[in-house]
């Protein structure tokens, strides 16, 4: 198979209408221009297989056992990458306090765990993942995520592996210059505004 770049990783965002352009509150309480409407890839398997293809083939020598998604979209994510794999997958859920196996789920020790997840922003949902692979005594073998707009700030200590990194930049809110221009802000996601 052919490795994707991230020119054409770029093209199934912008192709399934998963990168939108308008001014965005992120769940960080930072302001973007941009916004990666993951969901927009989840429900489109002509995007998301070969980019799940793409993440199973850059960790296959790594020898993964068991990949790990956080709940939602990471469900996808995991199932297909350990698809292609050819291992078994599990998802973490929100718990008290970060993120916990549910639902009989298990990681045996020592096993060896690909934590996947789809835009990389915080890293917050990574390292509760990560928290969980090491509450269970298995091992990390990397990260992989479909699109990381971190700007490297969110560097998970383990082997990263970004499809695409996407340069959007973000702002304070009172720093921001669609504010000043009076573009109207968004709330991306189940809401569709911030009143």
């Amino acid at each position: 198979m052919a490795r994707l770049d991230e020119d054409r990783i770029r093209q199934l965002f912008e192709k399934s209408g998963a990168l939108l352009t308008g001014h965005f509150l992120l769940s960080s309480g930072l302001h973007s221009g941009q916004y990666l409407e993951k969901f927009r890839l989840v429900e489109n398997p002509e995007a998301l297989e070969p980019m799940c293809a793409e993440l199973a083939e850059r960790f296959r020598e790594a020898g993964p056992q068991i990949v790990l998604g956080p709940t939602t979209a990471g469900i996808i994510l995991a199932y297909n990458i350990a698809r292609h794999l050819g291992v078994m997958a599990r998802f973490a859920e929100p718990a008290s306090s970060g993120r916990a196996l549910r639902r009989g789920q298990t990681l045996p020790p020592h096993s060896r765990v690909l934590v996947v997840d789809d835009i990389l922003t915080t890293g917050l949902s990574v390292r509760e993942c990560l928290d969980v692979v090491k509450e269970h005594g298995a091992e990390v073998v990397g990260v992989g995520v479909l699109a990381d707009r971190s700007g490297g700030k969110a560097d998970p200590g383990v082997r990263l592996e970004a499809l695409w990194h996407a340069d959007i930049p973000a702002y304070r809110p009172e720093e921001c210059p669609l504010c000043r221009q009076g573009v109207p802000l968004t709330k991306p996601g189940s809401r569709a505004g911030i009143g």
